[in-house]
């Protein structure tokens, strides 16, 4: 292993389905709860959504290409996908969004690590490319979650929304703006039920959908799920800043993922990030699973809110349960039209 070797993020993008769906909208009009209500439990006031016949691969195929030519168009050597709503059980959704964005043969795989799944796969695509196995990685995160969910549950369904990010993973050195630096993750099975759906997997299979619509659909344990992303994020970001020997006043952009407002709050406030190195988006776009880090930085390339080389601390806790965190100098990207 080439220990001078680093990824280096060259290239962010986005995007979101263009149906907006605001707290006060129906169907989430029609539920026990009120706009005021959802914004102040979660921070969400608005969110996206997929028209019917949109699929996760649809978004994923638009923000790979926006992440390509934010990065000049290389040559891929990997795609990876994390997802939680595939397009199918199988095949994969990643190599049919690799052959849509003309990338030919290359390896793409899909990788289930729910929320944390960006963590995830930047820590797949900085493998690769540390080890030599590659030189280019494109990471996508792709979400349409309104397709599991069920509109009369409350608590999911003002919560979790659609759309995708991308970041593209290039070789290069530990001292260029965009090097990962360092990457810790965890899992604990014990917890698979925070955030499931029951029905339709080789334990459940469900093959006439006869199953009850709150089988089919993801639940959540919501007090429980607070407690442990709030548990989880900080100690994996703790441990992180520790292993890279990084003062938490340091931290120049601090990008949890976006599952509620309330719980990017707590840990940032345990963590002990300063206020103007905290960002979010939650309240335009909801929880996008593993698409909301991407969602966060590509907003922050386009406003240029943070400069070069700055350091960026990014976590996430998911469904599984599972948690992560990466540690990154912030990247040399400009905008693109």
């Amino acid at each position: 292993m080439a220990s001078s070797l680093a990824s280096v993020v060259c290239g962010i993008g986005s995007f979101l389905p263009p149906r907006i769906v605001a707290n006060g909208d129906p169907p989430l009009s029609e539920l026990d709860t009120t706009a005021e209500w959802i914004r102040s439990r979660t921070g969400i006031e608005r969110r996206r959504w997929v028209d019917p016949g949109t699929s996760t691969g649809d978004l994923a195929v638009e923000a790979g290409r926006a992440a390509l030519r934010s990065a000049g168009d290389p040559v891929v050597d990997l795609v990876v996908l994390t997802t939680t709503t595939p397009d199918h059980h199988s095949p994969g959704t990643a190599p049919w969004v690799a052959a849509r964005l003309g990338l030919g043969t290359v390896p793409a795989f899909d990788i289930a690590a729910a929320c944390s799944g960006f963590t995830y796969g930047l820590a797949v695509g900085d493998a690769w490319i540390r080890s030599g196995s590659a030189d280019c990685v494109l990471v996508l995160a792709a979400e349409t979650l309104s397709t599991i969910t069920d509109p009369a549950d409350r608590g999911t369904a003002v919560v979790f929304a659609d759309g995708a990010g991308a970041a593209v993973l290039r070789s290069g050195g530990p001292d260029e703006p965009g090097a990962v630096q360092a990457v810790c993750l965890g899992s604990d099975g014990t917890q698979k039920d925070l955030a499931v759906v029951n029905a339709g997997g080789s334990r459940r299979p469900d093959p006439e959908g006869a199953a009850e619509l709150a089988d089919r659909c993801l639940r959540m344990r919501g007090p429980d799920m607070f407690a442990h992303a709030v548990r989880r994020m900080t100690e994996v970001s703790r441990l992180l800043l520790e292993r890279l020997e990084w003062p938490v006043d340091s931290v120049g952009a601090f990008i949890g993922h976006q599952a509620n407002q309330r719980i990017l709050d707590k840990v940032a406030d345990l963590v002990g990030v300063p206020a103007a190195s905290r960002f979010a988006n939650i309240r335009e776009v909801g929880n996008t699973s593993s698409a909301s880090i991407p969602l966060v930085m590509d907003d922050l390339v386009k406003t240029g809110a943070v400069p070069c080389g700055s350091r960026a601390l990014l976590t996430a806790f998911g469904g599984g349960a599972v948690w992560g965190a990466v540690g990154l100098t912030w990247p040399d990207i400009k905008p693109t039209p």
